[in-house]
């Protein structure tokens, strides 16, 4: 019996000092710096086949402090994003590039995830989007502009 009494008394003791633990860990800094987003997620909506595939995903530093991006990844090599150099000053704004390879037809389910120093240090933000086969209307109106088109000498 006292050895049950004993086991109980170190596992509430146990469970006490986790969940104190849990509650300093979780404290978000307020002078943090903070994203907020244009836009919850890339958008291509429907696009043609060769089309551009370079869209802006625009954001502001909501924040007190620097917001500094270390690292920007696409969830595959067919999602290209820039990641920003300089650090975006409190109240600023800052874009990051996403290129996405147009040569691929289809529907986009991708993403982008976000590093840096913000209250939330890693943000995933979806890219979505279809890609349609090149219709034969823009064929015609790229193979008459090669007829046009004067050769240079």
């Amino acid at each position: 019996m006292k050895k049950l009494a004993v086991l109980l008394f170190i596992g509430c003791i146990s469970l006490s000092i986790n969940a104190q633990e849990e509650t300093t860990a979780t404290k978000v800094d307020p002078n943090a710096p903070k994203f907020k987003f244009a836009t919850k997620n890339v958008d291509y909506g429907s696009i043609e086949k060769n089309a551009d595939g370079v869209r802006l995903l625009k954001f502001t530093n909501v924040g007190k402090s620097p917001l500094i991006i270390s690292r920007v990844t696409g969830s595959c090599g067919c999602t290209v994003p820039s990641t920003p150099k300089e650090p975006i000053m409190p109240g600023q704004t800052g874009e990051i590039a996403v290129k996405y390879d147009t040569n691929r037809v289809g529907q986009i389910a991708k993403s982008i995830t976000i590093t840096s120093n913000a209250d939330r240090p890693k943000i995933v933000i979806p890219v979505r989007g279809n890609v349609k086969k090149e219709s034969s209307l823009t064929k015609l109106e790229n193979h008459e502009k090669s007829m046009v088109a004067t050769p240079e000498q």
